[in-house]
């Protein structure tokens, strides 16, 4: 298969193989023990000089300043930039001096990996750097970065900032805006304080399957596969409730699970069909005792990434010290729309939906009628951290019924910045009222609901085998760290969101660009020129591409006579 490359991708590979024929191995197998990194470097030298008399470091270049017989360069390593100090005589001791003239001035390029050794000092102008003593290649980059301009007072130019470029080349994106790795450093410390926390009160990480028999869990539609070996269906995961649930059978008192989840549903700013859950079930407890445990994890959590439970969320400070404002499903409803939903059947929740131009179908029952509602009226109002509680019934098949209030159940959706991020309840452990509830929902699923939860006759079996008391809990991992991190776009908080497809550049043949009439012997030239069709090429400049293509035939010692300007001009006729 051929691949279009560009002239500086051609010019790399050129380097690449008179690396190779230096005896230079680009790509070495050997370790390279690193001793030293830029921000240690850059933070305590001053204070501790004697520690960097004897270095060893690692990373990219990512600036050059030859000047003679003595360079300057940046490398970037996992913690930022250092400079280095690199005289001719100092790595070329002896009369070869290839290492520096040919090696570093010619063959290096921005992006390549180097190793360095040496010690750290002081520049004339006071600049920390790090004088070469001997340097190695670790790694030859073919494809050049993009060139991100910074001025001394932080202004960039010429940024990586496309969205679809920096989600699709992630790894291109932490290279020249290594700014955005903070919000997976930060993420990362959001997932550890809460392990920390749920370790600390005895309760146990698990793993649960992935590939399940049947999707249950939830109220989402399934991605579907097949084994093939047991020529069977099978789904990824919507939830892990219910394997969690049958450890509580099992006998364990406290459960918990980071794990991906997959729906098979529409993708937003806070909505990624893979996704990362954190459930928790614990034995002998209920929904009200679980809303204190949840205020005192997300303080702990807040005070983990930023040292103080307050977060600013784009206008917002959110507050994750407890206690939280509750409020119950039907109170939120009548607070913001000023409508009583509570008594009301199918019938009339649907005459309040045409009335506020929510939009609904046919196949939803008194539940989704109730759940469209809030979302489109309440959702957006619950800023500060707020619980709404006491579900109708209908909307949550898995949650024991109220002990008080007949028609609904024990259930808490948490919502901050107008979206939830965790669901917690008492859960249901009487067998049969499970059962009833799940036929319930294939009467929905027969409706036409593809969200329905569906029978899971082996978890029906558990239940009957007796399941303590018990309180379980999600919460979104990602939506948590949009908040942690003050991003509003959930793309931002992935290291590799789903992407749609790439488009694939388009590459022409010779013979497209033969009867163009563009004679054969330019067409390798026009394409290391970076045209690769012949529409690329009729977009350009005409006396641009005449100038450039005498350029490239002396460059590449061409023994092709030069076209007249006239014919170059019928090309893009």
């Amino acid at each position: 298969m051929s691949i279009a490359l560009s002239e500086q991708e051609i010019i790399r590979r050129e380097s690449l193989q008179k690396l190779r024929e230096l005896g230079i191995n680009p790509y070495p197998a050997e370790a390279f023990d690193v001793t030293a990194w830029a921000q240690d470097i850059n933070d305590n030298f001053e204070a501790a000089p004697d520690k960097y008399k004897q270095v060893v470091i690692a990373g990219r270049i990512m600036t050059r300043r030859i000047m003679g017989s003595a360079s300057f360069a940046e490398i970037q390593d996992s913690t930022g930039r250092v400079q280095i100090y690199i005289k001719r005589d100092d790595i070329c001791p002896g009369e070869d001096k290839t290492l520096y003239n040919t090696v570093f001035k010619k063959l290096l390029d921005i992006g390549d990996y180097v190793g360095i050794k040496g010690y750290v000092f002081l520049t004339q102008t006071g600049e920390i750097s790090v004088h070469t003593e001997e340097l190695v290649v670790l790694a030859k980059s073919l494809k050049p970065l993009p060139v991100v301009k910074r001025e001394d007072d932080g202004t960039i130019h010429d940024g990586f900032t496309d969205p679809e470029l920096r989600y699709r080349q992630r790894y291109v994106d932490l290279t020249v805006n290594p700014g955005y790795k903070n919000i997976f450093i930060n993420r990362s410390k959001v997932i550890s304080a809460m392990r920390d926390y749920f370790n600390a009160q005895g309760w146990m990480e698990v793993e649960t399957p992935i590939l399940q028999a049947i999707h249950g869990g939830a109220a989402a539609r399934p991605f579907n596969t097949h084994h093939n070996t047991l020529d069977m269906p099978l789904f990824l995961r919507i939830a892990n409730e219910l394997y969690l649930k049958r450890l509580i059978v099992a006998g364990f008192d406290g459960v918990y699970e980071f794990g991906k989840m997959f729906r098979n549903e529409g993708m937003d700013r806070t909505h990624n069909p893979e996704f990362t859950a954190m459930e928790i079930y614990v034995a002998y407890k209920d929904y009200i005792w679980m809303m204190a445990m949840v205020e005192e994890c997300l303080e702990t959590v807040a005070k983990a990434v930023h040292g103080i439970p307050v977060v600013q969320v784009g206008k917002n400070e959110i507050n994750f010290a407890g206690p939280y404002e509750k409020l119950s499903m039907y109170d939120s409803i009548l607070k913001y729309t000023g409508i009583d939903v509570s008594a009301m059947d199918e019938e009339g929740l649907r005459k309040v939906c045409a009335d506020l131009a929510i939009e609904v179908d046919a196949s939803m029952g008194k539940g989704k009628l109730i759940d469209e509602i809030f979302s489109a009226k309440v959702e957006h109002n619950l800023i500060q951290p707020t619980y709404i509680t006491d579900y109708p019934i209908e909307m949550t098949p898995l949650a024991k019924k109220h002990r008080t209030k007949d028609g609904l159940v024990e259930r808490f959706e948490l919502f901050v910045n107008g979206k939830e991020i965790a669901n917690a309840y008492s859960e249901l452990n009487d067998p049969i009222d499970q059962r009833e509830r799940l036929e319930e929902q294939l009467i929905l699923a027969g409706r036409g609901d593809d969200e329905a939860m569906a029978m899971d006759d082996d978890f029906l079996r558990a239940l009957e085998y007796g399941m303590p008391p018990t309180s379980g809990l999600g919460i979104g991992i990602d939506r948590l760290v949009m908040l942690m991190t003050n991003q509003s776009t959930i793309q931002e908080v992935l290291f590799f969101p789903q992407m749609r497809p790439e488009k694939k550049a388009k590459v022409a043949s010779a013979d497209d660009f033969i009867n163009a009439g563009i004679p054969a012997g330019w067409v390798p030239v026009l394409n290391k020129m970076g045209f690769n069709t012949v529409e690329e090429l009729k977009a350009g400049n005409p006396n641009k591409v005449f100038n450039d293509l005498g350029g490239m035939r002396k460059k590449m010692k061409l023994e092709i006579a030069m076209p007249a300007k006239e014919e170059v001009m019928r090309w893009f006729e």
